[in-house]
């Protein structure tokens, strides 16, 4: 990054569209910007349910920080979680992937970390179902998509097979639709190509909406 003496330096915490954008507008500006973020990647948020289901690898929905930033000489990318700030002190403390804390002075501060996945007070349910918050997300419900249609392709008894082709989504927003749509695709389309034994019968969707007191639900069915 150019330093420029006696310019104002901006800490920007988040790579996603928000601090992104933020980054790129105050590219063209007389400041030192630094943005930090967890990820070395920017992900295109609309789009983790098509790597989910297999539609698109995770190379198509998310493109290097540093790429994006390259053409902006004042603004550095660094990978490093913030673990605190003093907002006295105007310091952000963060780790780097190896354990090394770095602190960051800043003039202003733009915080666009995004937000957690809920699940409604019932963290538990994180271990059996995934959000679609991150790639990782998105690929650990392709293994478990895969893996059900698969282990439904082996089965000889009906029952075990419509459990394995039952699956719950929480949410009726965008992604949740979406998603519906493409696991049926997968069936109906895409898997009668590829597995011996195509489903005999269309997978179950139980989409629910924001309940108040959601049961234990899951993706699928073990």
């Amino acid at each position: 990054m150019a330093a420029t003496s006696g310019s104002r330096r901006v800490v920007i915490v988040g790579g996603g569209f928000a601090g992104l954008f933020a980054a790129r507008r105050l590219g063209r500006a007389p400041v030192q910007v630094t943005l930090i973020d967890r990820a070395e990647h920017h992900l295109f948020q609309p789009l983790p349910y098509q790597c989910a289901t297999g539609i698109l690898s995770e190379g198509k929905i998310a493109t290097s920080l540093r790429e994006l930033l390259r053409k902006h000489d004042n603004v550095e990318f660094v990978l490093a979680e913030v673990t605190g700030i003093d907002a006295a002190g105007r310091t952000v403390t963060a780790r780097r992937p190896l354990g090394k804390e770095i602190e960051f002075g800043y003039d202003y501060l733009v915080l666009a970390a995004g937000v957690r996945q809920s699940y409604f007070g019932h963290d538990e349910y994180a271990a059996v179902a995934p959000g679609m918050k991150s790639i990782e997300d998105a690929l650990k419900i392709w293994r478990r998509v895969f893996r059900a249609f698969e282990l439904a392709e082996s089965a000889t008894d009906p029952a075990e097979r419509k459990r394995w082709l039952t699956f719950a989504l929480v949410g009726a927003g965008p992604t949740g639709v979406e998603l519906a749509g493409q696991l049926r695709e997968l069936a109906t389309k895409t898997l009668p190509h590829r597995l011996p034994q195509p489903p005999r019968r269309h997978p179950e969707l139980v989409a629910r909406l924001r309940p108040r007191h959601p049961p234990r639900t899951h993706l699928y069915r073990p």
